[in-house]
């Protein structure tokens, strides 16, 4: 008996909770929508967000800013970085990360990644010495948390200065400790397909005072940096205030007021991911054909998305399984394509950073296919996808192979 076709979406959000709603409207009847615009003795919706988000991530200081990418350009400039730095980066990762890279002038050198998906530490020993780069962007893609210890021990010996892209990872731990927790700092987003939705936005961590002083002037303070939930004193912006531009990347109240009660919600949406992702993954896992990335036992991960690898598929093949899952509802995203489609791109599409040779990362994002796990999806929709693919690989890929 044929399988029925799957007729979910897989941009489908969550609402908005109540709460949020009236929160938000509660923002918009007051007219104060801008993060500056309080009242006497009043604390913001962004401060109230900034405080709260800095309790849960056990960071000292946090800053709400406009965007994830913003959020990653801010902390490469607060960290020093000047025009014309190399920057390490993974090959891995999706535009916004070479992108913010680029946005201040430095010059991205691409990391080659390993089949689980996380940067190749021993490539990224070789980059940075032959590069001579200082800094490093690491992207905890599809949120795939790398040895965590290891990376920070290797970064302390290369002396580079870790700013982690936390895009995939809000939430996920390495031995008990959150990403983000690892560098200088941890940058956030807050774009609809992330852990939090407000539609887009950014969160900036860190321990650090004067590089979290510096981030609030360039995200644009107008000197009213004490109207921060999460920020040291004041006298640390004595000097900074002056010497650092306004690019002006603030976060409005109004979407701080939709994240508040979705913070509050996080850690059971977490578990809500992990039971889909690990019903998807074991299914795939049971096809000899299939190889899911290996989650090691330190790793706590979100499971928002899930990847899976066909090695050594061909492109013609690879069509043919897109076609066949577009057939049947599921919507599959591939990395082996030739031009970024929607959401997925791979560094042969970045010309403006210049072509890398990076073979490794070729081979296998060439069979590595990703998809959406949304919330709004059950459990049993999560099974009847997992075995639309099953079909579609045992139809296509024997074929390819044979």
């Amino acid at each position: 008996m044929a399988r029925p076709r799957f007729t979910g979406s897989f941009t489908q959000q969550l609402p908005i909770p109540e709460e949020g709603i009236a929160a938000a409207v509660a923002v918009m009847r007051s007219g104060r929508l801008h993060r500056y615009n309080t009242g006497v003795g009043e604390e913001s919706e962004a401060m109230a967000l900034e405080r709260e988000y800095a309790s849960w991530q056990g960071a000292r200081f946090c800053l709400a800013v406009a965007s994830g990418g913003q959020a990653m350009q801010i902390a490469l400039r607060a960290a020093g970085v000047k025009a014309g730095d190399a920057v390490l980066t993974n090959a891995f990762t999706l535009a916004p990360v070479p992108g913010a890279i680029s946005g201040v002038g430095a010059k991205p050198v691409l990391v080659e990644i390993t089949e689980d998906l996380v940067i190749d530490l021993a490539d990224l020993e070789a980059k940075a010495k032959l590069s001579g780069a200082r800094y490093f962007l690491l992207s905890h893609m599809r949120g795939h948390l790398c040895d965590m210890e290891a990376l920070t021990a290797l970064g302390a010996k290369l002396h580079l200065t870790v700013i982690e892209d936390c895009a995939h990872t809000m939430g996920a731990t390495w031995n008990g400790r959150r990403s983000g927790s690892f560098g200088h700092a941890g940058c956030f987003s807050t774009q609809t397909y992330k852990h939090l939705n407000s539609g887009e936005g950014g969160l900036l961590t860190s321990d650090d005072a004067e590089f979290i002083a510096r981030a609030t002037i360039l995200s644009g303070s107008y000197m009213l940096y004490e109207r921060h939930g999460a920020g040291p004193d004041a006298a640390t912006y004595s000097d900074i205030r002056l010497d650092t531009p306004n690019m002006s990347a603030r976060m409005d109240n109004l979407r701080a007021a939709v994240l508040r009660p979705q913070l509050r919600a996080i850690e059971a949406d977490i578990d809500a991911w992990n039971a889909r992702h690990d019903l998807v993954a074991e299914k795939l896992a049971a096809s000899p054909a299939i190889r899911v990335p290996h989650r090691p036992a330190a790793e706590h991960y979100v499971g928002s998305s899930i990847q899976f690898l066909l090695p050594g598929i061909s492109s013609e093949a690879a069509r043919k399984l897109m076609a066949y899952l577009a057939d049947v509802g599921v919507e599959v995203k591939w990395f082996g394509a030739n031009l970024p489609v929607g959401f997925t791109s791979d560094h042969h599409s970045w010309r403006y950073i210049g072509q890398q040779k990076l073979p490794r990362t070729d081979e296998i994002l060439a069979g590595l296919f990703d998809m959406r796990l949304p919330l709004t999806f059950s459990l049993d929709d999560c099974a009847l996808i997992a075995d639309h693919i099953l079909d579609a690989v045992a139809v296509v890929y024997p074929e390819d192979r044979a």
